[in-house]
């Protein structure tokens, strides 16, 4: 994944703002909110934290 960059997925695509962009850089992980513009707040996780959310995510440990 291309580094230094805000992505966000596309499948989030018109669904009305309701998504959160994120960003890889050397040291952390960035998200943010997308509907902010760029002017909210960013939450920063190291690596080893985002790796462990995205372990959680695919074993369906927030499904409600």
């Amino acid at each position: 994944m291309e580094r230094n960059v805000w992505r966000k997925a596309e499948a989030s695509a018109g669904n009305g703002g309701g998504c959160v962009e994120v960003m890889i850089t050397g040291n952390a992980v960035k998200v943010r909110d997308t509907k902010d513009e760029g002017a909210g707040p960013v939450h920063l996780y190291t690596h080893a934290e985002w790796s462990a959310f995205l372990d959680g995510v695919k074993k369906g440990e927030f499904d409600l």
